[in-house]
């Protein structure tokens, strides 16, 4: 085999590895976006920065056409069409809150690799996905520890169905007495009578929101609890 084609397999199976270790992470954390989507992304875009760049240079220039090319017009190409693989994986929830975000970002991340090791750039390739994986792993964490009190902070929203209108009040006095922050509240009035209160609270990473249930379950008035952990 020629040089080249060492190369180009070589570039291919750097960026099927760096692919794998960005699939990896998502597919720990049970994200839409897992190994084969992030391989698959990874080698295509290396693959078509190769083709892009190699192809530049077969076609010489003639004396009736001139043909100039880009090396790099289908990488362009790429950044701009993996967007709507990206959009797909963002999500709207009932709760008004956006989820996918980051999982989109490492697509356009995984295509991005594969541009730079079809490129060449090995070595930026391997500290762009290094880069990558202690922003979204680590920072994260260590924001938690060391961070302003909004980034150690965890939202859940918290559903009661309470019988009496009083009691809502003592609810809420409750809640502050607890040191939770209250982001928004909803009150709604059901069929049967009872009281719908949905409340979006933040409170600190450290606790457990089983022990909020159960102090809500308890509160006077409250007839169901619901909870779902919004972050």
């Amino acid at each position: 085999m020629e040089n080249i084609d060492l190369e180009i397999l070589l570039k291919l199976g750097i960026s099927a590895v760096l692919g794998l270790v960005i699939g990896l992470e998502r597919e720990l954390k049970r994200k839409p976006v897992g190994l084969k989507t992030s391989l698959v992304i990874s080698i295509v875009s290396c693959l078509l920065t190769i083709v892009s760049i190699e192809s530049a240079y077969l076609f010489p220039n003639s004396d009736k056409v001139r043909i100039t090319m880009d090396p790099l017009r289908l990488a362009a190409q790429i950044v701009s069409g993996i967007g709507f693989l990206g959009a797909g994986v963002i999500l709207r929830r009932g709760n008004d809150s956006i989820s996918g975000l980051t999982t989109a970002a490492m697509i356009w991340g995984a295509a991005g690799i594969g541009i730079a090791v079809g490129a060449g750039f090995y070595i930026e390739a391997f500290a762009g996905v290094a880069l990558l994986i202690i922003s979204v792993e680590f920072i994260p964490f260590l924001m938690k520890l060391i961070g302003p009190k909004q980034l150690r902070e965890k939202e859940i929203m918290l559903q009661l169905h309470i019988l009496d209108k009083a009691d809502v009040d003592k609810v809420m006095t409750f809640l502050i007495a607890e040191k939770y922050t209250i982001r928004r509240i909803r009150i709604k009035d059901l069929s049967d009578g009872d009281h719908l209160v949905q409340i979006l609270l933040a409170m600190d990473m450290r606790k457990k929101i089983t022990d909020v249930y159960y102090s809500a379950s308890q509160m006077e008035g409250v007839e169901r609890v619901e909870i779902e952990s919004i972050s």
